[in-house]
Protein backbone atom coordinates (compact mmCIF):
# COMPACT_ATOMS: atom_id res chain seq x y z
CA UNK A 1 0.00 0.00 0.00
CA UNK A 2 1.51 3.54 -1.19
CA UNK A 3 1.51 6.05 1.29
CA UNK A 4 0.78 9.63 -0.24
CA UNK A 5 4.10 12.20 -0.56
CA UNK A 6 3.27 15.57 0.64
CA UNK A 7 5.51 18.64 -1.19
CA UNK A 8 5.20 20.14 2.23
CA UNK A 9 7.68 17.82 3.57
CA UNK A 10 4.92 17.28 6.77
CA UNK A 11 2.58 14.51 7.17
CA UNK A 12 -0.45 17.07 7.11
CA UNK A 13 -2.31 17.91 3.94
CA UNK A 14 -1.69 21.40 2.47
CA UNK A 15 -4.30 24.01 3.47
CA UNK A 16 -6.74 24.92 0.56
CA UNK A 17 -7.62 28.38 1.88
CA UNK A 18 -3.64 29.26 2.52
CA UNK A 19 -3.51 32.80 1.19
CA UNK A 20 -6.85 33.69 0.77
CA UNK A 21 -8.43 36.41 3.46
CA UNK A 22 -11.20 35.03 5.56
CA UNK A 23 -14.10 36.81 6.83
CA UNK A 24 -13.67 38.69 10.05
CA UNK A 25 -16.42 37.48 12.56
CA UNK A 26 -19.89 39.74 12.50
CA UNK A 27 -18.79 40.57 15.96
CA UNK A 28 -15.44 42.48 15.03
CA UNK A 29 -17.39 44.13 13.03
CA UNK A 30 -20.06 45.57 14.93
CA UNK A 31 -18.34 48.52 16.14
CA UNK A 32 -17.38 49.47 12.73
CA UNK A 33 -20.82 49.66 11.72
CA UNK A 34 -22.23 50.83 14.32
CA UNK A 35 -20.09 53.98 14.57
CA UNK A 36 -20.98 55.99 11.18
CA UNK A 37 -24.80 54.72 12.33
CA UNK A 38 -24.28 56.63 15.35
CA UNK A 39 -22.69 59.35 14.34
CA UNK A 40 -25.35 59.86 11.39
CA UNK A 41 -28.18 60.03 13.75
CA UNK A 42 -26.85 62.28 16.18
CA UNK A 43 -25.35 64.86 13.39
CA UNK A 44 -28.65 64.90 11.80
CA UNK A 45 -30.49 65.14 14.81
CA UNK A 46 -28.65 68.09 16.28
CA UNK A 47 -28.84 70.06 12.26
CA UNK A 48 -32.49 69.34 11.84
CA UNK A 49 -33.65 69.14 15.65
CA UNK A 50 -32.05 72.13 16.41
CA UNK A 51 -29.66 73.91 14.41
CA UNK A 52 -32.87 74.45 11.52
CA UNK A 53 -35.38 75.07 14.25
CA UNK A 54 -33.53 77.70 15.90
CA UNK A 55 -32.23 79.39 12.03
CA UNK A 56 -35.77 79.59 10.69
CA UNK A 57 -36.81 80.71 14.26
CA UNK A 58 -34.37 83.24 14.07
CA UNK A 59 -35.37 84.23 10.68
CA UNK A 60 -38.68 84.63 11.22
CA UNK A 61 -38.36 86.73 14.77
CA UNK A 62 -36.12 89.08 12.03
CA UNK A 63 -38.12 89.42 9.29
CA UNK A 64 -42.02 88.63 10.26
CA UNK A 65 -41.39 89.63 13.16
CA UNK A 66 -45.53 90.28 14.28
CA UNK A 67 -46.44 86.74 12.30
CA UNK A 68 -43.74 84.86 14.19
CA UNK A 69 -45.23 86.16 17.18
CA UNK A 70 -48.70 85.43 16.64
CA UNK A 71 -50.60 87.88 14.64
CA UNK A 72 -51.44 89.17 17.96
CA UNK A 73 -53.54 92.70 17.78
CA UNK A 74 -53.25 94.98 20.54
CA UNK A 75 -55.46 98.03 21.92
CA UNK A 76 -54.10 100.55 24.11
CA UNK A 77 -51.10 98.62 25.04
CA UNK A 78 -52.81 95.30 25.92
CA UNK A 79 -53.13 92.25 23.67
CA UNK A 80 -57.15 91.58 23.38
CA UNK A 81 -56.42 88.97 20.61
CA UNK A 82 -55.04 87.26 17.48
CA UNK A 83 -55.98 87.75 13.53
CA UNK A 84 -55.56 84.16 13.32
CA UNK A 85 -57.94 82.57 15.96
CA UNK A 86 -61.32 84.04 15.83
CA UNK A 87 -63.15 84.59 19.34
CA UNK A 88 -66.88 85.07 20.17
CA UNK A 89 -68.81 87.98 19.97
CA UNK A 90 -72.02 87.45 21.03
CA UNK A 91 -73.46 91.34 21.55
CA UNK A 92 -75.45 92.90 19.69
CA UNK A 93 -73.39 96.45 18.72
CA UNK A 94 -70.59 93.49 17.28
CA UNK A 95 -70.25 91.74 14.13
CA UNK A 96 -70.75 87.88 15.42
CA UNK A 97 -68.24 85.21 14.57
CA UNK A 98 -69.30 82.36 12.37
CA UNK A 99 -70.06 79.60 15.05
CA UNK A 100 -67.07 76.79 16.70
CA UNK A 101 -66.98 73.36 17.33
CA UNK A 102 -63.94 73.81 18.85
CA UNK A 103 -64.36 72.80 22.73
CA UNK A 104 -66.88 75.33 24.11
CA UNK A 105 -66.13 77.57 21.33
CA UNK A 106 -63.22 79.04 19.99
CA UNK A 107 -60.87 77.14 21.85
CA UNK A 108 -57.36 77.08 20.74
CA UNK A 109 -56.85 74.26 23.04
CA UNK A 110 -59.50 72.12 21.24
CA UNK A 111 -58.93 72.99 17.73
CA UNK A 112 -61.45 70.62 15.42
CA UNK A 113 -64.63 70.55 13.71
CA UNK A 114 -67.79 68.65 14.77
CA UNK A 115 -67.04 65.52 12.56
CA UNK A 116 -70.68 65.08 11.83
CA UNK A 117 -71.99 63.75 8.50
CA UNK A 118 -74.21 65.88 6.60
CA UNK A 119 -76.70 63.68 6.93
CA UNK A 120 -76.44 63.48 10.92
CA UNK A 121 -79.66 64.47 12.43
CA UNK A 122 -77.87 66.10 15.69
CA UNK A 123 -76.03 68.34 12.59
CA UNK A 124 -79.39 69.27 10.63
CA UNK A 125 -81.15 70.21 13.88
CA UNK A 126 -77.75 72.45 15.30
CA UNK A 127 -78.61 74.00 11.75
CA UNK A 128 -81.42 74.70 11.89
CA UNK A 129 -81.25 76.19 15.26
CA UNK A 130 -78.78 78.49 14.19
CA UNK A 131 -80.23 79.49 11.02
CA UNK A 132 -83.37 80.24 13.03
CA UNK A 133 -81.28 82.36 15.54
CA UNK A 134 -79.18 84.28 13.26
CA UNK A 135 -82.59 85.29 11.69
CA UNK A 136 -84.11 86.73 14.98
CA UNK A 137 -81.00 88.07 15.83
CA UNK A 138 -80.92 90.14 12.56
CA UNK A 139 -84.55 90.95 12.10
CA UNK A 140 -84.61 88.84 8.80
CA UNK A 141 -88.09 86.89 7.55
CA UNK A 142 -88.37 83.37 8.71
CA UNK A 143 -87.65 82.32 5.06
CA UNK A 144 -84.81 84.33 4.55
CA UNK A 145 -81.66 82.92 2.64
CA UNK A 146 -78.74 82.38 5.26
CA UNK A 147 -74.99 82.44 4.30
CA UNK A 148 -73.74 79.25 4.96
CA UNK A 149 -70.88 80.53 6.93
CA UNK A 150 -73.05 81.52 9.84
CA UNK A 151 -74.77 78.78 10.27
CA UNK A 152 -71.54 75.90 9.85
CA UNK A 153 -68.46 75.77 11.85
CA UNK A 154 -65.16 75.76 9.68
CA UNK A 155 -63.11 72.66 10.24
CA UNK A 156 -61.04 74.08 13.31
CA UNK A 157 -63.40 75.90 14.62
CA UNK A 158 -61.14 78.80 14.56
CA UNK A 159 -61.84 80.60 11.60
CA UNK A 160 -61.45 84.61 12.32
CA UNK A 161 -63.08 85.76 8.97
CA UNK A 162 -66.58 85.50 8.03
CA UNK A 163 -68.22 86.38 4.30
CA UNK A 164 -69.21 89.25 3.58
CA UNK A 165 -72.66 88.64 2.52
CA UNK A 166 -72.87 87.24 6.27
CA UNK A 167 -71.29 90.63 8.02
CA UNK A 168 -73.85 92.85 5.34
CA UNK A 169 -76.54 90.86 6.80
CA UNK A 170 -75.42 91.99 10.27
CA UNK A 171 -75.16 96.03 9.42
CA UNK A 172 -78.59 96.64 10.60
CA UNK A 173 -78.32 95.19 13.74
CA UNK A 174 -74.53 96.76 14.39
CA UNK A 175 -75.81 100.53 12.85
CA UNK A 176 -78.69 100.43 15.12
CA UNK A 177 -77.11 98.78 18.55
CA UNK A 178 -74.60 101.54 17.71
CA UNK A 179 -76.31 104.34 17.22
CA UNK A 180 -74.63 105.29 13.88
CA UNK A 181 -75.69 105.22 10.25
CA UNK A 182 -75.57 102.08 8.08
CA UNK A 183 -73.53 104.63 6.01
CA UNK A 184 -70.99 104.38 8.60
CA UNK A 185 -70.94 100.63 9.53
CA UNK A 186 -70.87 99.98 5.66
CA UNK A 187 -67.81 102.09 5.26
CA UNK A 188 -65.84 100.29 7.81
CA UNK A 189 -67.08 96.67 6.27
CA UNK A 190 -65.92 97.72 3.19
CA UNK A 191 -62.88 98.86 4.47
CA UNK A 192 -61.70 95.74 6.14
CA UNK A 193 -63.01 93.22 3.25
CA UNK A 194 -60.13 91.10 2.19
CA UNK A 195 -60.19 90.03 -1.29
CA UNK A 196 -58.95 86.45 -2.50
CA UNK A 197 -55.26 85.61 -1.99
CA UNK A 198 -53.42 86.43 -4.68
CA UNK A 199 -56.15 87.59 -6.98
CA UNK A 200 -57.92 84.04 -7.31
CA UNK A 201 -57.25 81.47 -3.90
CA UNK A 202 -59.78 80.90 -1.28
CA UNK A 203 -63.14 83.82 -0.79
CA UNK A 204 -63.32 87.27 -0.07
CA UNK A 205 -63.60 87.89 4.04
CA UNK A 206 -63.67 90.12 6.88
CA UNK A 207 -61.58 90.39 10.16
CA UNK A 208 -64.31 90.03 12.32
CA UNK A 209 -62.17 91.32 15.77
CA UNK A 210 -60.51 93.93 13.14
CA UNK A 211 -63.72 95.41 12.24
CA UNK A 212 -65.27 95.06 15.79
CA UNK A 213 -62.06 97.26 16.76
CA UNK A 214 -62.82 99.51 14.12
CA UNK A 215 -66.48 100.07 15.28
CA UNK A 216 -65.09 100.61 19.05
CA UNK A 217 -63.05 103.65 17.64
CA UNK A 218 -65.80 104.68 15.02
CA UNK A 219 -68.38 104.66 17.89
CA UNK A 220 -65.85 106.93 20.23
CA UNK A 221 -65.47 109.23 17.38
CA UNK A 222 -68.49 109.87 16.24
CA UNK A 223 -71.47 111.89 17.94
CA UNK A 224 -74.60 109.99 18.72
Amino acid sequence: MEVPIHTNGSDQPPDPLRGVLKPKPVIAKLPQQLRPAVVSVISLTLLTGCILPLVLFALGRLLYPGQAGGSLVTRGGSVVGSRLIGQDFSRPEYFHPRPSAAGAGYDGTSSGGSNLSPSNRQLIERVRQWAEAYRTSNGLAPDATVPMDAVTASGSGLDPNISPENAALQVPRVARARGLSEDVVRRLLAGHTRGRQLGFMGSPRVSVLELNLALDRAASLTPR
